[in-house]
């Protein structure tokens, strides 16, 4: 590779993560590990659920 195609290569891969940075972000929810679950369950299980009506 010829050092002009080098520069041009990194500029164009500093270019494409400045986008990727600036697109907006997906709508998919955040992940949560498998202990997390459990422990955000055993968290509700032991609060009381009251409802007022």
């Amino acid at each position: 590779m010829n050092r002009r195609k080098k520069i041009k290569q990194l500029l164009e891969a500093h270019a494409k993560k400045a986008n990727a940075k600036l697109a907006p972000k997906s709508n998919k929810p955040k992940y949560i590990s498998k202990a997390d679950r459990l422990k955000l369950e055993a968290e509700e299980a032991q609060e009381p659920v009251t409802s007022v009506e």
